[in-house]
């Protein structure tokens, strides 16, 4: 992680979440200060303080970078993908942008996909759309668990159920009415943690107030896509 000196500031400027959660830094701050546990951005944790299994002291020393240096928040992710036959396709993950830097995985990732038999595919591998649901799924409780742990909230377990209604004539051109993509997308969590019952779901806010793949599906993002001769 890019590290830069600490600078003055407010915790929930960047914590703060737009949806008015309870759990928002700026109640969360009044409760612990309290409590004598409140954790200013000039009051590090210590390298030791590990929650939920990330270095808290690691997440603050990052916060505390990209207030210093906003450029380096600015991130390019990328893939490259081909084809090998019917809905068979490999995905390669190594390089991506960040914190000013060209930066590759220690190993890359390989991504295949396929359709199902019904769908006329191998059944070798997940499909695109089931894909997307583990991009949201994924996405949603990393966020949820980097930013508990920003709050001083242990999470024990988290699990999920993602489920989505494809209508097949908006691909197949049968009804010019009937969107091609999911229709809807219903997601479940079970969250096992040291909040009260009633706060469960504005945990569970947390990733969803705070997901770069749950705020690109429902607010969309501009795409575009260009062709050119191998």
């Amino acid at each position: 992680m890019a590290r830069l000196p600490t600078q003055d500031g407010e915790y929930a400027i960047l914590f703060h979440a737009s949806s008015g959660l309870s759990f928002s830094c700026i109640d969360w701050k009044l409760r612990q200060s309290r409590k004598g546990r409140y954790i200013s951005m000039t009051t590090t944790p210590s390298l030791s303080t590990i929650i939920n299994g990330v270095n808290v002291e690691n997440l603050f020393a990052t916060i505390d970078s990209i207030k210093a240096s906003p450029a380096i928040a600015k991130f390019k992710f990328r893939i490259e993908n081909q084809w090998q036959e019917a809905g068979r396709n490999t995905t390669i993950v190594n390089t991506f942008y960040g914190a000013g830097h060209e930066l590759s995985r220690a190993k890359h990732f390989v991504l295949k996909a396929d359709e199902p038999a019904i769908l006329l595919g191998a059944d070798t591998a997940a499909n695109p759309v089931e894909y997307l649901l583990h991009a949201l799924a994924a996405c949603l409780t990393t966020s949820m668990v980097y930013h508990a742990a920003a709050r001083d909230i242990q999470i024990d377990e988290v699990e999920s159920s993602l489920e989505g209604d494809l209508d097949l004539r908006g691909f197949l051109e049968l009804d010019r009415n009937t969107r091609q993509g999911y229709q809807g997308i219903r997601v479940t969590f079970k969250v096992k943690a040291n909040v009260p019952d009633e706060q469960l779901q504005e945990l569970v806010e947390l990733g969803t107030g705070h997901s770069p793949v749950f705020d690109s599906l429902t607010n969309g993002v501009p795409i575009s896509v260009k062709a050119a001769r191998l």
